[in-house]
């Protein structure tokens, strides 16, 4: 049955234990950095009616990067710090990942920071307007390497049909813009390969670097101490990067 959600934001915790630092961060940057939007039936789904009003968001029409998966922070609170004139959204289901971004962001006094606690999939399906997002990121996604855990892989079809849906498409006419980007990321070889096969047979999508082929590694992409850790395990990253068409 349905139950009533927790405190939206890195106050209501999703799993594990808040550090106090984190806490602290959380309870007095809540309502300057975490989206409340309105619940369905799980503690992390939206109702599937809500539509994110993303320049009342961020209180500005600016150019958005979308993070899935912002995990702890670093990557999008780099970026927003170096790249004052974008908007970025963190998309994050794990309060601690939550708490420590607020905590990078309010450290950093940034104002072009907004997270949302939720299911990625519903973000991209309903959420988030069609053909608002500049960039979408997808960095160092849970592998799921056991062949009977594949299907729990974020990176299917189905996702490039959402990437498709909110990604902007290329401007026509005068304008002529390329279309929005969709930049990938992983350290897990066979995942990468799969990645490769789903999103280069999305009709919507583009491999900037032809099919079948990785992309350099994206300079706005900071090195973390995850991907860190995935080095000295021997592992190789791979970069991916393709545009809505």
């Amino acid at each position: 049955p349905p139950r009533p959600p927790p405190p939206p934001g890195p106050s209501g915790r999703r799993s594990g234990r808040l550090a106090p630092r984190q806490q602290r961060a959380g309870d007095a940057y809540r309502d300057r950095y975490v989206v409340d939007v309105p619940r369905d039936v799980a503690r992390t789904s939206v109702d599937p009616d809500h539509v994110l009003d993303v320049a009342a968001t961020f209180g500005r029409d600016a150019r958005l990067v979308v993070e899935i998966g912002s995990g702890q922070g670093e990557a999008v609170v780099a970026a927003a710090e170096r790249e004052p004139g974008t908007d970025f959204l963190a998309v994050e289901v794990y309060a601690p990942g939550l708490a420590q971004t607020v905590l990078r962001a309010s450290q950093r006094d940034l104002t072009n920071v907004r997270l949302v606690q939720a299911n990625a999939a519903e973000v991209l399906a309903t959420t988030l307007p069609a053909g608002s997002v500049d960039e979408l990121w997808v960095f160092f996604p849970d592998p799921w390497h056991k062949s009977r855990h594949h299907k729990r892989r974020l990176v299917t079809p189905s996702f490039a049909a959402l990437a498709e849906r909110v990604l902007r498409a290329p401007g026509e006419g005068d304008d002529g813009r390329p279309g929005g980007t969709l930049r990938l990321a992983t350290d897990w070889a066979e995942y990468a390969e799969q990645m490769l096969e789903v999103l280069d047979a999305a009709p919507g999508l583009r491999n900037v670097h032809g099919p079948g082929n990785a992309a350099p590694r994206f300079e706005g992409r900071v090195l973390t101490g995850f991907e860190r850790k995935g080095e000295a395990a021997g592992r190789v990253i791979t970069d991916l990067e393709y545009v809505r068409v």
